[in-house]
């Protein structure tokens, strides 16, 4: 890792901005705006009725609702497994008999430090939503089929929903 000279711009409950400057042997320094991000997960909770239990999502920053799988942002020390159960149940109302990882990636590598951790979720019981004062979350079972047509057509619009489905897909029907 290089190391950078770092200054703060902005810190906020959920992340902070810094400006960094990267130094390079006889050249000017190379200057970013990252955004800092403790990392999320992203849950792909599958029913035995091969339907995937997805949340429709109302977004305030694009003013509009969006069909996704249920994620979260974890915690200062939480373990990303942790985090993916709590947001499940959380979210969906499910608790998960297992729980397993499935991928993890950068949800934007030029600007942000997010990495994003996904699990499959199996053998759910439901036990109720447990919704923070500012979510609009509707749980939105979806036919596995269903989902990949989704996926398959761009119908989708969140990427963490879109790279989730992708990869458990291709390793699934590939």
């Amino acid at each position: 890792m290089i190391n950078a000279n770092r200054e703060c711009l902005l810190s906020t409950r959920l992340f902070s901005v810094e400006r960094r400057e990267y130094p390079r042997d006889g050249l000017p320094p190379i200057r970013r705006d990252v955004v800092v991000h403790p990392g999320a997960v992203v849950i792909l909770p599958l029913l035995g009725d091969d339907r995937i239990v997805m949340i429709r999502n109302y977004r305030h920053t694009v003013e509009q609702e969006l069909l996704e799988l249920p994620a979260g942002t974890r915690e200062p020390d939480e373990q990303a497994i942790e985090t993916a159960r709590r947001e499940l149940e959380e979210e969906t109302g499910y608790r998960a008999g297992s729980i397993e990882p499935l991928t993890e990636f950068f949800a934007s590598p030029g600007i942000l430090t997010e990495r994003m951790h996904t699990f499959v979720a199996r053998d759910l019981t439901h036990v109720g939503q447990r919704l923070e004062d500012n979510e609009r979350i509707t749980v939105a079972p979806v036919d596995t089929q269903k989902a990949w047509e989704m996926l398959a057509g761009g119908e989708l619009r969140d990427a963490k929903t879109i790279a989730t489905l992708a990869v458990y897909f291709a390793r699934t029907r590939g």
